[in-house]
């Protein structure tokens, strides 16, 4: 996805980072996060390079519908089969207007909602907040039996963790849905 213009960076020093650089998109907006004792040319020629690991990622995840849906499918195949027949969502799509949740899934029509913020993240934490989603279609609630079906998946607590994480990190109070 090639951008034409330079996004709005923010840049945030911390004390207690020593030594690594990360960079994550905001919205239109690109955080940078370094350490306190950069100078304002270290501070400069790094964003510059985030910014740059920032794009090329983006031009090797070009997540789409399609995409989201077959991967949907495989998920089901290998962690829901035995309920194959409740777990056939009507729709599996990319959203940008879910700010408060991970994934949302509406059991009664068979929707399926994945919040764009997880796009560029790690396959196996997509799996995740898309498995934990087509879980709903067999268990509305999160009651045992849910996540037991959700539990199915070797790195579910590994993917919440990620999830948790990156919601303290970015100061964002985001849920699973």
């Amino acid at each position: 996805m090639a951008r034409t213009r330079k996004p709005v960076v923010e840049v945030r020093r911390s004390q207690r980072r020593r030594r690594t650089v990360s960079a994550y998109r905001d919205g239109e907006r690109v955080v940078v996060l370094i350490p306190d004792r950069f100078s304002r040319a270290e501070e400069t020629e790094w964003v510059e390079r985030m910014l740059a690991r920032l794009a090329a990622r983006e031009e090797r995840i070009q997540r789409t519908d399609e995409e989201l849906q077959t991967r949907a499918r495989r998920l089901t195949n290998r962690y829901l089969a035995d309920h194959a027949e409740q777990v056939r969502p009507a729709s599996v799509r990319w959203v940008t207007n879910q700010n408060g949740r991970w994934g949302s899934c509406t059991p009664d029509d068979g929707t399926i909602r994945i919040s764009h913020r997880i796009q560029e993240m790690p396959d196996w934490v997509i799996d995740y907040v898309l498995l934990h989603e087509l879980s709903h279609l067999v268990v509305p609630s999160h009651n045992a039996e849910f996540w037991e079906l959700v539990n199915r998946f070797g790195k579910a607590e590994r993917a919440r963790g990620y999830l948790e994480g990156i919601s303290a990190a970015t100061g964002l109070v985001l849920a699973d849905d």
